[in-house]
């Protein structure tokens, strides 16, 4: 028998995390060496950055620069063992979870499963409207974006060639905004020289989002300012306009006075997100409430109503804290995997703990080179010094220090040359080609 199991055995407290995001990694750390058995387990072996994804979708990193093995992340704990699994069953009357087919006993269950892509009843516009979530998306999303350039560079149609030449990124959140952002300098900078038969610089993205503002949890001020910069990048921004249909290729709007069809082969959903698939087999077990994104009502001190040794953080979570339900962003889920993770050690020890409440440390979200809006505390910054503080945060959280150096090393390398690396169109190759036929047949 191996050591881990053996201290397993040894340790009588036993807890199990579902979920290796931030929430979950969070709780188990901070679990680490202390008297209880920890199992983490996760369907994916690794911890995505999922913050800085989008410039995997856009080719300023590569996958591996944002993504740590989970193993490697605790290997330095021996009470911590990881399983890769997907938990498909919950017995809350027995404190067991089953994941392919394995029973896992628990004392205290932590449910830290995350979100997914919120299509708001239209399911159907997933596959001409793919979000971002995953390495799997990005990695699609970075191959359909330079696919559009290749095409576009052997289309003699003006109209078919500005077509392919259209981005556009549904919802005006950070994600959209920083996608929005970082394909204008693609083709409005970095892109300028590698063509010959077209410019880059025709190319057209476009911004929608259906609220007055986009960055809609920021102040006003702050917001009117991201707008502006983006526009100074060549984005056009799009407020109060209603996405109403999307098809392959166009997308249908309404705004409050007309409604107009974009032609665009590139469409980016960033409008919301709901609860994993997950909400639905614990709520089912535990009889726990829900909102409309299947997120899961919680105590104050995070666990499920009639189930005090369950806890649910992260996007997963609907906890409200002076009214308002907290936004599905990653400190909420590190302060709360935090949380969750000393009560436990104090429920071990017999002491009690205050009620969980999160501190808003603010907001942060980069337009462009140099370019970044930022909500801290009371202070609101814009421009370079903003971008600065966007950079070291976004590289103080990246869980392994040698995905720091990495990061850094690319970014400085980035902003330097204005060279985006990771510009690979990965996949099967003869897609491109099937795609410029399909392109010419219509």
């Amino acid at each position: 028998m191996n050591t881990i199991n053996q201290n397993h055995k040894k340790q009588q407290y036993r807890v199990v995390i579902i979920g290796g995001g931030f929430g979950g990694l969070y709780a188990a750390r901070k679990l680490g060496n202390a008297s209880v058995s920890v199992t983490l387990i996760d369907k994916r072996n690794f911890h995505l950055f999922q913050p800085l994804l989008y410039q995997v979708a856009t080719g300023g990193l590569s996958p591996g620069d944002i993504a740590s093995p989970i193993r490697a992340v605790l290997n330095r704990y021996q009470n911590i063992r990881v399983i890769q699994g997907e938990v498909n069953k919950v017995d809350p009357v027995a404190k067991v979870v089953y994941a392919n087919s394995e029973a896992f006993s628990y004392d205290s269950l932590v449910v830290a499963t995350g979100a997914t892509h919120h299509y708001f009843g239209n399911t159907e516009w997933a596959k001409n409207a793919p979000g971002l979530k995953t390495i799997e998306d990005a990695l699609q999303i970075r191959s359909y974006i330079f696919e559009q350039f290749e095409i576009a560079e052997r289309e003699p149609d003006p109209q078919k060639r500005q077509e392919l030449l259209t981005f556009v990124l549904v919802g005006g959140g950070p994600t959209g905004v920083e996608m929005a952002g970082a394909i204008a300098e693609l083709a409005f900078s970095t892109l300028r020289k590698d063509f010959r038969n077209i410019d880059t610089g025709d190319a057209k993205v476009i911004l929608l989002e259906a609220g007055p503002f986009i960055l809609p949890a920021y102040p006003e001020k702050l917001s009117e300012k991201a707008k502006k910069a983006l526009e100074k990048l060549g984005v056009i921004v799009r407020t109060n306009t209603m996405v109403t249909d999307i098809q392959p290729g166009k997308i249908q709007v309404k705004t409050e006075s007309n409604s107009d069809l974009i032609s665009a082969k590139t469409i980016v959903w960033s409008a919301g997100v709901k609860a994993s698939g997950f909400s639905k087999i614990l709520s089912a077990a535990t009889h726990a409430e829900t909102d409309r994104g299947g997120r899961i009502a919680v105590n104050a001190d995070l666990s499920i109503p009639n189930h005090p040794d369950i806890f649910v953080i992260g996007d997963l979570a609907l906890f409200k804290q002076d009214g308002k339900p907290l936004p599905g962003v990653a400190p909420v889920a590190m302060q709360q995997g935090k949380y969750v993770a000393n009560l436990i050690r104090n429920k071990v020890s017999a002491k009690k703990t205050a009620p969980f409440r999160y501190l808003d440390k603010g907001n942060l979200a980069v337009i462009g080179r140099n370019a970044a809006v930022a909500q801290i505390w009371k202070f609101h910054l814009s421009g370079w010094l903003a971008w600065v503080i966007w950079l070291f945060v976004h590289i103080a959280y990246l869980i392994e220090f040698d995905n720091r150096m990495m990061v850094l090393f690319q970014w400085g390398w980035n902003y330097f040359t204005r060279n985006s690396g990771a510009r690979l169109i990965t996949g099967e190759i003869n897609k491109i080609f099937a795609a410029k036929e399909t392109v010419e047949s219509e």
